[in-house]
């Protein structure tokens, strides 16, 4: 029972329980933190007694009784399996009765609401397979499935009370979300949407948006159900969107119901064309721009306003496209754009520019067939007399730099490089003059270095002077945005340029050095930050020799800032830009850098080490917590969100690749941290994703690390590592992940060699990866993964005979391209590293890849090409009879129509390979005579450099064997294979460091002392083919 605390006479209990009540509610902090604890005191089951007696007691004070129900809900959410299933029987009866009596007789409404809300707690708890409150829904729904029904409808028709139809909807549409895989019933219900829609209608007007919250809900997560009203569902989204007499928000909202349908029910948005061509409409929210005398002033750069209607409508426009695709998007907004870049106010040319924008990722393809007319049509607005319009042209142009790359660097470098340029000489509108530095920062980060290097004077000189006019600003006014992006256009130019950056090095980092010693005002962090990234780019470029001479200064200025370190404020931007230098100077110092660690490393484990802070939250407490304070909600239904705080993740995510960096770059130099990075790294389901993505990264790299060490140490880091590991493959929600994890999990396998697993981590992977496999049946989500067969070869077989059943329904034709590709993947593994015993599973798959080759999906050609490769390669005798079969679909698939297209070529590749492999190691299948000719002709294979290392491996054998059909007569096909050469290496496919470059430098070497023939091979080469023969020369 409950025991009055000692400073309180030992009174009655309950009024004494109200006193405590009442005082809780006290102005005076020392009063209130004193009841806090003596309430936190009581027993849980007594509160509950207290909390119910004090919410039913007739003659309490409104302020007790509500403080008294706001208490006991929160208690039946935070504490109810703790104190609910230790109550008596009796007083669980008397609990339910006493609440449901409470919401019939209690006569101020503001009470009843929130006994009504305790009531709803606790039916969330009791409502499930055995237990029932108040007995209608869990176990006995499908019994009262009429009753329900019936309530629903009813209230929705009380046209007395408008709040009770609200409610009426909302419940109807959270009955429908919590029943949304139950295809029955939602037919059954299907004839309440009609109810449901009116309701959004009127309380729109009546300035209440949650229902319409619960319509995009809806279309969100069973869009199924709207498709016998879709019509009706659309034409009031669109209705409401276009009302300007509503606000902002429930516009917004309206448009959220298509733009969520157009993603989670594309197919079904499609069909319904009159509607999809409503879509300029978000057109016309973008127009709704507010003039600003300021605007192009403004030197410090809010955050989009995102409840603006213009950036909505953007965002809107991006997504549609995105889920509908272009094929429906471009044709209908194309005409619209048009009109509106003509349109003598800038707002529609401005609104004009953005659509364009925002609808590249999602019309890719049907714009890239006319990008070359976008292209000149929007330098055209780089100078429109409204400097807004102009910004709006270099964001086109920055977003389709990005979209289009490289296609776009290689079309338009020479009219789009003038323009930005030309834009970036706005003295008088700094901010269009920063945006055009920051659209030649999208488009350098993306450009061939081949491509940038003829405009590289030219650029320098122009960023150069801006640079210095910038500063002097910086000086006499205090204005720095123009400078912020122009040393960032620096930066990604020497990125790109690399070593052709060396004879400018001098003209800029005198400059930048001074920045980073004189800027040190708390309003020029972001300035200070982007110049420390750009010094060490800027390193990074020219390379060790050309810095040096800086880098001890260099180095010293940063260490100055890091000393300073614990003194910024944990939101400094300067931060991120600090641990992302440091890594760079790793890179450009190697080992030298190693002396630096112990003042690099501590900062650096405290940014990684950031723990996000989350909660449970419904929506009462949310009221109090608002997104701006860094805190991001995800809506759990019942009322409920899952808060996290994300101030300080990103910081996190980069502080975790530099330690990811360190590792590799410094290998046994970085020994000394490797125990306290492992125990960092291991905690799965650390968010953000690229946390995740950057601890499964570094497993292998710390083994390597620690190697030094010895085996035994080695070995139980790895132990420590194995279980996590194990356990995030278990547990990883996103499949890209999930693909980094494995691909993770088998490099440390591969590195710590046979017997690193024993049987029990057999089975609970193959018991994970079963789960995977039948989850993927069951909601057709592709999750890729690594194979576990390349260390440990046929011991792995019987477990994967547990799965064979799943990945040969893989393989079936109707399953989609995605399982198809995934299943023969596994199959490819399976014979290229368990061969010959992989022949006895052939009856499985052997019919299936044959027929891939001739499949409609280049993805699943690739899977099956690369099998045919390494039944050649690997399989052993019995595979000869395919091997034979294959060649006349390989050499279909080569020399189809198409077949070098931009979706098909890597496939294509696979199949030049795979040919090669068959004349190499089954020449008998082959008739190589007739097909060597064709094979030398299809190459140098480009886009898979893996597979292009395996054609050159085969091209030296036959030239070093003087083939006479590859030489041809008197060596006449000779020009032709120095062409092939000189590609693979300016194309990158042939590395110095691989065995066969040393073989190639030797062909060439032979030809160069033969005069004429060394002439008539080099005369055929253009001027980047004669250098990358060079550079093969000297580094080979």
């Amino acid at each position: 029972s409950f025991t009055p605390p000692p400073s309180l006479p030992a009174a009655n209990p309950i009024q004494q329980f109200y006193l405590l009540l009442g005082n809780l509610m006290s102005p005076d902090n020392g009063i209130r933190k004193q009841s806090e604890e003596t309430y936190d005191g009581i027993p849980g089951q007594n509160k509950v007694t207290f909390l119910l007696q004090a919410v039913r007691d007739a003659t309490g004070t409104e302020e007790v009784k509500q403080m008294a129900a706001v208490l006991l809900r929160r208690l039946l959410s935070s504490s109810f399996e703790e104190i609910y299933p230790g109550l008596t029987v009796e007083m669980q009866t008397a609990v339910k009765t006493e609440l449901l009596a409470s919401i019939q007789t209690e006569a101020s409404p503001n009470i009843r609401k929130k006994v009504c809300d305790i009531a709803a707690e606790l039916s969330r708890n009791l409502v499930g397979e055995n237990a029932n409150f108040p007995g209608i829904f869990g176990n006995q729904q499908q019994h009262y499935m009429e009753v329900i029904k019936r309530m629903l409808v009813q209230c929705m028709q009380d046209q007395e009370n408008p709040q009770i139809r609200t409610l009426a909807a909302r419940a109807a549409a959270s009955f429908v979300l919590s029943n949304e895989g139950n295809t029955p019933l939602l037919k059954h219900f299907s004839d309440l949407l009609p109810g449901i829609l009116q309701v959004v209608n009127e309380s729109c007007y009546q300035a209440d948006d949650s229902v319409l919250k619960s319509l995009v809900e809806i279309a969100d997560t069973a869009p199924k159900y709207l498709r016998p009203n879709l019509e009706a569902t659309l034409q009031l989204s669109l209705k409401l969107c276009a009302d300007t007499n509503l606000n902002n928000m429930q516009r917004q909202l309206a448009l959220e119901v298509i733009v969520t349908l157009s993603e989670t029910a594309a197919a079904m948005l499609r069909k319904h064309t009159a509607i999809v061509a409503q879509i300029p409409q978000m057109l016309a929210m973008m127009v709704d721009l507010e003039e600003d005398e300021e605007w192009a002033m403004t030197d410090e750069l809010e955050e989009d306003d995102f409840d603006s209607n213009a950036v909505a409508g953007e965002s809107a426009l991006d997504r549609i496209a995105c889920g509908l695709g272009g094929k429906i998007v471009l044709p209908m907004i194309k005409q619209h754009i048009m009109t509106m870049l003509q349109n003598p106010d800038w707002k529609y040319r401005h609104a004009g520019l953005m659509a364009l924008s925002a609808i590249g990722e999602g019309c890719h393809q049907q714009m890239e067939a006319i990008l070359s007319e976008i292209v000149s049509f929007v330098l055209l607005f780089c100078s429109d007399p409204h400097p807004r319009v102009r910004y709006a042209a270099c964001n086109a142009i920055g977003q389709m730099a990005t979209d289009f790359a490289p296609t776009f660097q290689k079309k338009f470098h020479d009219k789009v490089i003038s323009a930005l340029l030309q834009t970036m000489e706005d003295q008088t509108n700094p901010r269009v003059q920063a945006h055009a530095a920051a659209a030649l920062i999208n488009f350098t980060e993306d450009c061939p270095k081949s491509l940038l290097v003829p405009y590289l004077e030219s650029l320098v000189q122009h960023l150069h002077v801006i640079m210095v006019a910038k500063l002097q600003e910086l000086i006499q006014k205090g204005t720095k945005l123009v400078l912020e992006q122009v040393v960032t256009s620096i930066a990604s130019v020497a990125d790109t340029a690399e070593e052709k950056f060396v004879p400018y090095y001098d003209l800029f980092m005198p400059s930048l050095k001074h920045i980073v010693e004189n800027a040190v005002q708390k309003e020029l962090r972001l300035l200070r930050g982007k110049t420390i990234e750009c010094i060490s780019l800027i390193g990074l470029a020219v390379g060790k020799e050309k810095f040096m001479p800086d880098a001890s200064a260099v180095m010293q200025l940063l260490l100055k800032t890091q000393t300073d370190f614990n003194d910024l404020e944990d939101d400094d931007p300067q931060i991120s830009y600090m641990i992302s230098a440091w890594a760079r100077m790793c890179k450009i110092l190697g080992k030298e850098f190693q002396q630096y660690l112990p003042v690099v490393m501590g900062p650096l484990m405290k940014t990684a080490s950031i723990k996000p802070e989350v909660a449970l939250l419904d929506t009462q407490d949310m009221e109090n917590i608002s997104e701006d304070d860094g805190w991001e909600f995800v809506n759990l239904g019942d009322q409920q969100s899952f808060g996290i705080k994300t101030a300080g993740l990103e910081e996190k995510a980069t502080a975790c690749q530099m330690l990811v960096c360190y590792a590799k770059e410094l290998k046994e130099g970085f020994v000394e941290y490797t125990e306290q990075v492992v125990k960092l790294m291991c905690c799965p389901l650390t968010p953000p994703v690229r946390v995740r993505v950057a601890a499964a990264e570094s497993m292998p790299l710390l083994l390597e690390c620690a190697r030094v060490r010895g085996p035994d140490y080695l070995t139980q880091m790895w132990h420590f590592m194995c279980d996590a590991l194990i356990k995030s493959i278990g547990t990883e929600p996103d499949s890209d992940v999930l693909s980094e994890i494995m691909h993770a999990f088998a490099k440390c396998v591969e590195l710590m060699g046979d017997g690193c697993l024993n049987t029990e981590h057999f089975e609970e992977l193959g018991g994970i990866l079963k789960g995977k496999l039948e989850e993927h049946f069951k909601n057709q989500e592709l999750r890729q993964g690594e194979d576990p067969y390349h260390a440990y070869k046929e011991k792995v077989l019987p477990w994967f005979e547990q799965l064979m059943p799943l990945i040969v329904q893989l393989i079936c034709p109707s399953r989609p391209w995605a399982d198809r590709q995934w299943g023969l993947c596994i199959f490819d593994d399976v014979v290229e590293h368990c061969s010959p015993t992989s022949f006895k599973y052939a009856d499985l798959f052997l019919r299936p890849m044959l027929q891939s080759l001739v499949d409609a999906s280049p993805e699943v050609r690739q899977a099956g090409a690369y099998g045919v490769g390494v039944m050649a390669q690997y399989g052993g005798e019995s595979y000869r009879p395919f091997c034979t079969e294959a060649i006349a679909l390989l050499v279909g698939a080569i020399q189809a129509a198409e077949s070098r297209s931009k979706e098909n070529v890597n496939a294509t590749e696979n199949c030049i390979s795979a040919v090669g492999k068959v004349m190499r190691f089954r020449p008998e299948c082959a008739n190589v005579t007739e097909i060597l000719p064709h094979w030398l002709a299809w190459l140098p294979l480009n886009e898979d450099k893996e597979e292009a290392a395996h054609t050159f491996d085969f091209l030296c054998d036959l030239i070093e064997s003087n083939n006479p059909i590859v030489l041809g007569p008197d060596n006449s096909n000779l020009p032709k294979i120095f062409l092939i050469i000189a590609e693979g290496v300016a194309n990158e496919s042939v590395k110095s460091e691989d065995a066969c470059s040393k073989r190639l430098a030797n062909v060439v070497r032979q030809v160069q002392t033969s005069g004429g023939l060394w002439t008539q091979c080099i005369s055929s080469l253009n001027e980047a083919q004669t250098k990358a023969l060079q550079s093969l020369l000297s580094s080979a």
